[in-house]
């Protein structure tokens, strides 16, 4: 290849895209865009300084200003040798590239910016949670929250291997530890038990504090939502934070090795949000999106209710975010009228048929914070089912208790033998 020109420099700075793109002089590219506020800066050294100054800072050691216009003397003759090389379709997805590339792709990937963030944010819409970093050092691991580096520079290769395994176990990846300790003789043993451990016990979580008022908000008086603000055309907006600290209870639903909010949940928020502007029918709710609960922090939610149209119906939707990038969950329609069914005269119902709950949960994932069948009984077509809650203050309807009631459809004949349902514990999705 060509010389390139010496003198170029690479910055990387604290700053956001918006905030450097306003800012570049002809001497200067943005070479990559790590993070929400992390930029590397590239091109001629006096300007890439010059501008470098105005945030927090740090050179890079590099042999040459990358990604920049500095590249521009040897593009042609890349493109060349580019060109007589042969490109088959990629076996592995890349984020947000395609899946087969050229010359053209390589040339550009010389030149232009690296997009680490966009790539990271494409994952995380696509429901990724956690990073395997697999290089010889955790470079770009601290640019993702979750990011786990295999290996570490200054650390053993197998000590750093294992430790990377056994944080993405406790972050709720599934690894395989058969495979990996195949041959050694290493074998699952019981974890010793204590003299004074005798129920497990499960700490209570005193729900969402603070004075919504003073911040021009309301109070919900709602476990899962913290504050409401009326909207100027007659729509409402509730907020919140969920997280395994403050709602405990949550770590016992686990779909796939990750902690879920139940479905069950996301009717009672509608629910709420339909007592709360004189709706009391959730006629129609779609949840598009599974809302993955972090083992650390929390994860924000808005819950919106439009305003009411001729008809009197709202719309609500229900997002969550962690960070800057919100996700759509659910979606539905509140309106008016709900049913009132006949209650039953006694219990168990005459002429029903008690069905056996012996191992019903066994293989599931659920904690037996979920498990709240006590009892099913069956007549004809119809299944009755008794169902748990150790607390169940300040909801309309818990969503453990719905969540459970669902699984009665396990011991029914509703799905045909055509239809796979592999587990009453997955209804509720």
């Amino acid at each position: 290849m060509g010389a390139l020109p010496e003198g170029g420099a690479m910055v990387a700075v604290e700053a956001s895209e918006e905030d450097v793109r306003p800012l570049l002089t002809g001497g200067v590219d943005i070479a990559a865009v790590n993070g929400p506020r992390s930029v590397v800066l590239s091109g001629d050294e006096d300007a890439v300084l010059e501008l470098a100054a105005r945030w927090k800072n740090k050179r890079l050691r590099v042999s040459h200003a990358f990604h920049s216009h500095r590249m521009d003397p040897m593009l042609d003759e890349f493109r060349a040798v580019a060109q007589e090389l042969t490109y088959e379709r990629a076996t592995v997805p890349v984020a947000g590239q395609p899946d087969r590339v050229d010359a053209e792709y390589w040339v550009r990937h010389v030149r232009d910016a690296v997009r680490f963030h966009d790539a990271v944010e494409w994952l995380r819409a696509e429901g990724v949670t956690s990073f395997l970093e697999i290089g010889p050092d955790g470079v770009l691991s601290a640019l993702a929250d979750g990011g786990v580096p295999l290996l570490r520079r200054s650390r053993p290769e197998v000590e750093s291997a294992l430790t990377a395994l056994a944080r993405l176990h406790v972050r709720g990846v599934a690894v395989d530890w058969a495979a990996l300790f195949a041959g050694t003789g290493a074998r699952r043993v019981d974890l010793p038990t204590y003299a004074f451990q005798h129920k497990r016990y499960w700490p209570r979580a005193s729900g969402q504090t603070g004075d919504a008022s003073a911040l021009g908000m309301g109070s919900t008086g709602h476990p899962l939502l913290g504050a409401a603000v009326g909207l100027a055309d007659g729509g409402v907006v509730f907020t919140g934070r969920l997280s395994l600290e403050s709602h405990p209870w949550l770590v016992g639903h686990v779909v796939s090795g990750a902690v879920l909010l139940p479905g069950a949940a996301m009717v009672e928020l509608a629910v709420r949000a339909g007592d709360q502007v004189g709706c009391d029918l959730v006629e129609e709710l779609t949840l598009e999106a599974p809302l993955v609960l972090p083992e650390r922090g929390g994860v924000a939610v808005q819950l919106t209710v439009s305003a009411a149209g001729a008809d009197g119906r709202r719309g609500v939707e229900l997002h969550s975010s962690v960070g800057e990038v919100w996700t759509r969950h659910a979606s539905g329609v509140l309106g008016s009228g709900a049913p009132v069914g006949e209650g039953l005269v006694e219990w168990p119902p005459a002429g029903a048929e008690a069905v056996d709950l012996a191992g019903f949960y066994e293989g599931l994932e659920y904690g037996p914070e979920f498990q709240g069948l006590r009892a099913a009984w069956r007549r004809g077509e119809e299944v009755f089912a008794e169902v748990a809650v150790e607390d169940a203050g300040g909801f309309g309807l818990h969503p453990v208790l719905l969540d459970s009631a669902l699984h009665a459809i396990g011991v029914s004949d509703f799905f045909s033998d055509s239809v796979c349902f592999p587990s009453p514990g997955r209804t509720s999705r």
